[in-house]
């Protein structure tokens, strides 16, 4: 449900709220947070679909303020979405115009959840202090993204310059998935001091810088920078030890492979992580990033402003040519590709004959069993007996009498037929009677 309020004030949305709540319900009250995200009419909509995806797992006010022309005079057009076109949070939207895209705060104070923590967030071009900004003031946590800046390098040295609590980056969240794999796979033996660390990315992404610089910090080892195609982000980490190399590359920006000495090689999934998932975990935690702060205010001196080149650091042997790692994720990955439809087309086998309709016994852990014939009598004997059965079962149909192996009667006969049978054996029994009282009679006269 979308609700238009042009030319409106705060309390006239502010009612609406309550009218909706009160009628239909629609708005719920179990927020946890008031996610302020200040943005301009052509990042609004992005930034408000990864706040509804957010917000599934962080139920939240929204306040969207879009500043829009600053020229003109002052006026305040809303939007209310709730429902379907809100997640699982309520979303109001406020465009403002002439003097008060330079008072945003002023229209969103009023509209803040009581005794909520508030979260600001700057989708694109953040203030170069963004603890002194107005929304930034009333805020615990700050979220930028230095990816949206011109230069990412010179918007991480205004963010090391004007750090405070509570700020933090996406271009940092980006870098969790690599941090866990890069910890893991140090976190195995042997345990050896890294000698030499090297980081390949492209020039435009600062979490390359931010990744060089927390290796930097946690390592205590230096660091050289390796300048990659724009475009490209993190693309390889090589940490340098003396019983053999720990290397992480991903050359097509959605598969990795991590290589580690004397094990064999691992592909994993690695691809950048879209917005609605990094800000869905900064919003998990309110307190203070310290890891961050860290890394901003004392790696980034550490790794310094020098870069090489691809060629240069593959002359020196740091870094692995990226296409020769490309080459054998896709052997690796047809390789797979073929074992897999080796296994669909596959047959199961026919299961084992049990022999004579019993489960042989387990006589490794029986104390008294007896000895097992393993020979190939009792399974011939098994199948005659079988074949035997079926013959009779097949007879009986019939109604024929049949007799059962190592038995003198049938093994099923219909009634009439039995009587049948008793009748030509009393008459043969008669005849052979006769003639044996014929030939003494003939005997005697003789």
């Amino acid at each position: 449900m979308i609700i238009d309020l042009p030319s409106t004030s705060t309390s006239a949305i502010n009612k609406a709220l309550v009218d909706l709540r009160d009628s239909g319900g629609a708005v719920a009250l179990g927020r946890v947070l008031t996610l302020v995200v200040v943005t301009d009419d052509a990042h609004a909509e992005s930034a408000i679909a990864a706040a509804n995806e957010a917000s599934r797992e962080h139920p939240c006010r929204v306040l969207v303020l879009a500043r829009g022309n600053k020229r003109g005079a002052a006026r305040l057009d809303a939007q209310i979405r709730v429902g379907g076109d809100a997640g699982a949070s309520e979303v109001v939207v406020l465009r403002a115009y002439g003097p008060l895209v330079e008072h945003g705060e002023t229209t969103v104070v009023s509209l803040l959840l009581p005794d909520a923590p508030i979260v600001a967030w700057w989708p694109g071009v953040a203030p170069e202090d963004v603890g002194a900004d107005p929304v930034g003031r009333i805020a615990q946590r700050r979220i930028t993204d230095s990816a949206e800046a011109r230069d990412p390098r010179k918007a991480l040295e205004q963010r090391r310059a004007t750090y405070r609590a509570g700020d933090t980056d996406l271009a940092w969240t980006r870098l969790t998935n690599w941090r866990a794999l890069l910890a893991a796979a140090l976190d195995q033996p042997p345990f050896e001091r890294v000698t030499s660390i090297t980081v390949a990315g492209a020039p435009d992404s600062p979490s390359t810088e931010l990744l060089a610089a927390w290796l930097a910090v946690k390592l205590d080892a230096p660091v050289v920078r390796v300048r990659t195609k724009k475009g490209t982000g993190v693309q390889s980490v090589r940490l340098q030890r003396p019983s053999g190399d720990v290397e992480l590359v991903r050359p097509d920006q959605n598969v990795a492979t991590l290589t580690q000495p004397g094990q064999p090689d691992r592909r994993m999934a690695l691809a950048r992580r879209p917005v609605k998932d990094c800000l869905s975990e900064e919003l998990r935690r309110l307190d203070p990033d310290e890891v961050y702060g860290e890394v901003l205010r004392e790696g980034l001196l550490k790794v310094g402003t020098r870069v090489v080149s691809v060629r240069d650091a593959q002359r020196e042997g740091r870094l692995s040519p990226p296409a020769e790692t490309a080459r054998q994720q896709a052997a690796a990955e047809a390789h797979s590709a073929r074992v897999s439809r080796a296994m669909k087309r596959a047959t199961p086998g026919e299961p084992a004959e049990r022999v004579g309709g019993t489960a042989v016994p387990n006589v490794e852990h029986a104390e008294n069993a007896p000895e097992r014939d393993t020979s190939a009598e009792p399974v011939k004997r098994a199948r005659g007996g079988r074949a035997t059965a079926e013959r009779a079962a097949r007879t009986s149909a019939s109604g024929e009498g049949v007799t059962a192996p190592g038995t003198a009667e049938p093994v099923t006969a219909k009634r009439g037929t039995a009587k049948r049978g008793a009748a030509k054996r009393g008459t043969a029994e008669r005849g052979t009677a006769k003639r044996a009282a014929a030939a003494a009679e003939r005997g005697a006269s003789s």
